[in-house]
C-alpha cells in the first residue's frame, strides 16, 4: 500500500479522496484555500464544493503543498490546466523520481497547446505519467455510486499501476496505452458541452443534442488521431462517455455556461458566479489553435470560439453549423 497526495481540493479532488481513501493507508489533501482547508480538516466536508459528502478519518487535509507530498509515493494532480504548470513547478522541491504522476486535469495549457501530462513530463522530467479521465461526475463519485474511468500513459506498466492502485468496489479503472486520445477527449467534451448548454437553453430538443453529440464525438476523434491518438480510444470512456455525460447531465459546469449564454447572460458574468472552474471556455482558444496547427475540421469548436469571443449569439452559431456546406458524413 502507498501514501496518495491529491492535489487540487475542489469538487474532483474531493471526491476523489473519498473514493480512493479505502485504498491507502493515507491521503493527503492540498487545498489551495487555507480558511476553507482548515474548516475541512476540523468538520470533516469540503462545505465549498461537496457540502454533503463526508472526509474519510485517513483523508488528511492541508494547504502546506510539502507537508502533503511528504512520504507521497503516487501524486494525483487535480488542478485546473491553468495552474498545472505554476504548482508543478512549486511542487518540485518535494517530488523525487520513484514517485508515480497521475493527472485527473481535464483542460489544456493554453499557450503552449500542452496536454497535462506533457506538461508534467516537461517540469518534473519524469516518464512516470499518466492520464485518467471517463465520465465521473463528482458528487456521484463521492457518493460511492458505480463509475468507470479510464487510466492511460505511454511508459510501459504505468496505466496497470494506477489501475490496481485506485480500483475499488465502485471505482473501475481501465487502462490504456493512448493518453493523447484519454486527454483530448477528457478536454475536447467541454467544449462540445457549452454547446450542448446552449442547445437546451433555447427549448431545443432530443434530434439536435443527438446530432451534436455524434458530431461533437466526429471532431474530437478527428484531432485526436491527427495528434497521434487511437479512434478506439474515443469510442470508450474517455470519449463518447465522457461527452455523453458532459453534454447531457445537470452537474455539468460547462452545459451550465451553454445554458446561461442561451438565456442571455454575459460570460463574464456566468463564470464570475461559478465557484468551480468551467475548463472549456478556456480548451475552446486551444481547440481551435489545435484545429489549425493540424489542418483539422472543428466547426463546433469553431462556433463555440465565435459565440465566446467574438460576440455571435448563440442562435447564429446553431445557424451557421446548419447551414455549413452539405457533405458525406
Amino acid at each position: 500500500m502507498k501514501n496518495l497526495a491529491i492535489i487540487g481540493g475542489g469538487s474532483w479532488g474531493t471526491a476523489l479522496a473519498i473514493v480512493l481513501a479505502p485504498r491507502f493507508p493515507r491521503v493527503a489533501l492540498w487545498v489551495y484555500e487555507s480558511d476553507l482547508a482548515a474548516r475541512m480538516d476540523t468538520a470533516r466536508i469540503n462545505d465549498v464544493y461537496l457540502p454533503d459528502c463526508p472526509l474519510p478519518p485517513n483523508v488528511v487535509v492541508t494547504s502546506d503543498l510539502a507537508a502533503a507530498l511528504d512520504g507521497a509515493e503516487i501524486v494525483l494532480s487535480v488542478m485546473p490546466s491553468h495552474l498545472a504548470r505554476p504548482l508543478y513547478q512549486r511542487m518540485l522541491p518535494g517530488l523525487n523520481e520513484s514517485m508515480l504522476f497521475v493527472s485527473a486535469t481535464k483542460g489544456l495549457e493554453n499557450h503552449s497547446l500542452l496536454r497535462a501530462t506533457e506538461v508534467i513530463r516537461e517540469v518534473v522530467g519524469t516518464s512516470r505519467v499518466a492520464a485518467i479521465s471517463g465520465p465521473s461526475f463528482a458528487r456521484e463519485v463521492a457518493r460511492f455510486e458505480p463509475t468507470a474511468v479510464v487510466a492511460a500513459s505511454t511508459e510501459p506498466g504505468v496505466a496497470e499501476a494506477v489501475q490496481a492502485a485506485f480500483s475499488g468496489p465502485t471505482f473501475r479503472v481501465y487502462a490504456s496505452s493512448d493518453p493523447i486520445g484519454v486527454e483530448i477527449g477528457g478536454s475536447i467534451k467541454n467544449v462540445v458541452a457549452i454547446g450542448a448548454g446552449v442547445l437546451h437553453g433555447m427549448g431545443l430538443g432530443h434530434n439536435a443534442m443527438a446530432a451534436l453529440i455524434t458530431r461533437g464525438l466526429a471532431e474530437t476523434t478527428r484531432l485526436a488521431v491527427a495528434m497521434g491518438g487511437k479512434p478506439q480510444t474515443l469510442a470508450g470512456l474517455a470519449g463518447l462517455g465522457d461527452l455523453v455525460l458532459t453534454c447531457t447531465g445537470d452537474l455539468s459546469r460547462n452545459r451550465t455556461v451553454g445554458v446561461q449564454l442561451a438565456r442571455g447572460r454575459k460570460l463574464d458574468e456566468i463564470v464570475n458566479s461559478m465557484k468551480m472552474v468551467a475548463e472549456g471556455v478556456k480548451t475552446t482558444d486551444v481547440a481551435v489553435d489545435l484545429a489549425e496547427r493540424y489542418s483539422v475540421e472543428m466547426p463546433i469548436a469553431a462556433q463555440m470560439y465565435r459565440m465566446l469571443h467574438a460576440g455571435s449569439s448563440p442562435q447564429e452559431s446553431i445557424r451557421q453549423l446548419m447551414e455549413r456546406s452539405l457533405k458525406e458524413e
